[in-house]
């Protein structure tokens, strides 16, 4: 299993409408690429300094690399573009690919 982690710091006063966004927005058009089984959507619980936003993280799983790597050639870059869009100049964030040792 692979897990296609993205950790995303959003500024406060964009917390709510950042939240709706991703589950009706975000979440569906990566999972409607077909290359993930499953997602979690997470609040970091300890965050940064004060000012420094509200982070989050966001996990879907793939069966197997070919599957994440397909969804990188093939989507990343225009979902990417839509989360720019939506937030642009409030927001930062990382990826990161985790791999299951289970």
């Amino acid at each position: 299993m692979i897990v296609y982690n993205i950790t995303i710091s959003v500024d406060a006063k964009r917390e709510d409408e950042f939240i709706q966004w991703m589950k009706e927005t975000y979440i569906p058009l990566v999972l409607n690429t077909g290359h993930f089984y499953e997602h979690r959507f997470l609040r970091l619980l300890h965050q940064g300094e004060e000012g420094e936003g509200t982070n989050f993280a966001t996990q879907f799983f793939a069966k197997d690399m070919e599957g994440m790597m397909a969804f990188e050639k093939g989507h990343s870059q225009q979902i990417q573009e839509v989360l720019d869009g939506a937030f642009s100049g409030d927001f930062v964030f990382f990826r990161s690919l985790l791999e299951s040792v289970d």
